[in-house]
């Protein structure tokens, strides 16, 4: 079934919504949710939540593109549950290690100016992006925004561990510096 289907199902407050939702980006809001809180469990209830969210929120909004809608909902909810879960431990896994790279480049929203700008920042980071080449850009974006593990990354990409870490390294700089001439560090 089209994007543009699932999402006129939601609208008529169709529940078959929910299943074809299911059948199509059930792996892909999956692999998004067991990426950043490393087990079954916790990613099956996110993406459940992601389901709950969506009947929630259609309408009012119509997305574009579900699957971005859908990630997002998923990421999101999935990083909320991760940070509710270790509130008070350092659990030493893969999503640490993510939040701990982009740490020296971008720091939380913890004032309210902060968070009124944070809307500027998403759209620098944006423009950013939109300065590398298609491959940086997509190794960037399974790192940070899917985190997936650098060996995953030289697997799918045909690199190594050490170039992947070297690349994200040298984009993390780039960033920083492109970050701190437009005034966010």
């Amino acid at each position: 079934m089209e994007d543009r289907e699932i999402v006129n199902l939601y609208w008529e407050r169709n529940s078959n919504a929910i299943k074809e939702t299911a059948s199509k980006y059930g792996g892909y809001c999956k692999t998004i949710a067991k990426n950043i809180l490393g087990n079954n469990e916790d990613a099956e209830e996110c993406v459940n939540d992601t389901y709950l969210n969506t009947w929630n929120s259609i309408p009012p909004n119509r997305p574009n593109i579900l699957s971005t809608y859908l990630g997002k909902i998923t990421r999101n909810l999935s990083f909320d549950r991760f940070r509710h879960r270790h509130a008070d431990k350092r659990s030493g896994g893969e999503i640490e290690l993510v939040l701990d790279e982009l740490g020296e480049c971008v720091s939380g929203a913890d004032t309210v100016e902060q968070e009124v700008e944070k809307k500027e920042l998403v759209r620098a980071i944006n423009s950013f992006l939109d300065t590398l080449s298609q491959e940086k850009c997509n190794i960037f974006l399974c790192r940070y925004w899917y985190a997936i593990p650098v060996s995953e990354i030289a697997t799918h990409f045909g690199m190594t561990e050490g170039n992947v870490s070297v690349t994200l390294n040298r984009i993390r700089g780039k960033l920083k510096t492109y970050l701190i001439e437009r005034g966010y560090l």
